[in-house]
């Protein structure tokens, strides 16, 4: 029987380490506890661990559930454990912002990783020995694995559960739990798109009336002219204030439209391509696959269920 050993200390997320609970703690393969070294506040609920960090150090997989704010340092005891239990040949596992305490203790230097996509800036300036990927739903490097952000903690103890005892029991707790047992895609598809921080700037009425015509041909020129402005100086706003071009920007919004006319209508792909400006159905599922990492048929899936 495995070992299953949760990390608990003040600071953590009580979703992600709920979701490890259910996973792991109900379930007779694996011998599961939860580490602390004394009760903890977690979000609106008081947890007092069942061991220390010395069993979480000897435990054969040690998870860390996601960090409420990635700008605490996470204490030492628990990043002591965490590389005794690493050093020792334990598989560990970081849910959602839970990397950064992976980071701290030194366990990602030179591997790829991810975070929930609110983050991924900020894990990769702060320690650039990382390889951030911002896409994926969780990264799998062996024996160190990182999540990207909330549910894709699901998806991670699924996979970690697959990868232990096979599909088929993986698939029965997605359905005890109600969730796919495995997801296409990456975190891309549930990114906001880029959207103007201010209302002051330059380009306020640009946007909506860019947003209203996107079933159009609109080039840089078109978009310059409405901004009453030349086209380098309207790069640069777009620049200043979505962080990219402005045909980024369109690709982005009609990217976006397609989504929700994915999710609210039973238009076919053909007609959303006709009415988000992409013309075919093929260049809609280039451009969507690439952007949001999968096809629009499975997209569409995954929002509207069965």
């Amino acid at each position: 029987m495995k070992t299953v050993a949760l990390a608990a200390t003040d600071g953590m997320l009580s979703f992600e380490l709920a979701i490890a609970s259910e996973v792991f703690g109900e379930n007779p393969r694996y011998d599961f506890a939860v580490c602390g070294s004394a009760p903890v506040l977690v979000g609106r609920f008081r947890l007092e661990p069942e061991h220390g960090f010395d069993r979480l150090a000897r435990a054969d997989t040690v998870l860390v559930p996601g960090w409420a704010d990635v700008d605490v340092a996470p204490p030492a005891d628990l990043l002591d454990a965490v590389r005794e239990a690493h050093a020792r040949g334990a598989r560990v596992a970081s849910l959602c912002t839970g990397a950064f305490v992976l980071a701290a203790a030194g366990l990602l230097d030179g591997l790829r990783a991810t975070t929930h996509w609110a983050h991924t800036d900020v894990l990769a300036e702060r320690y650039p020995a990382v390889t951030v990927d911002p896409d994926v739903l969780y990264v799998d490097n062996g024996s160190v694995l990182t999540s990207a952000g909330k549910a894709a903690a699901m998806d991670l103890c699924l996979h970690l559960v697959r990868t232990d005892h096979g599909s088929a029991v993986a698939n029965t707790i997605a359905r005890r739990l109600v969730v796919p047992p495995h997801r296409d895609g990456g975190q891309a598809q549930f990114v906001p798109a880029p959207v103007p921080a201010r209302d002051d700037h330059p380009l306020t009425e640009l946007f909506p009336w860019a947003a209203g015509r996107l079933d159009r041909p609109l080039s840089v020129d078109d978009l310059a002219r409405r901004a009453g402005m030349s086209t380098r100086t309207l790069t640069r706003h777009f620049r200043t204030v979505t962080g990219t071009t402005p045909l980024q920007w369109l690709l982005t919004q009609r990217i976006r439209r397609a989504q929700e006319l994915l999710e609210t209508s039973k238009s076919s792909v053909d007609a959303i391509a006709e009415a988000v400006g992409m013309g075919t159905a093929t260049t809609l599922r280039r451009h969507f696959h690439r952007t949001v990492g999968v096809a629009p048929d499975a997209y569409r899936r995954t929002f509207r269920g069965q």
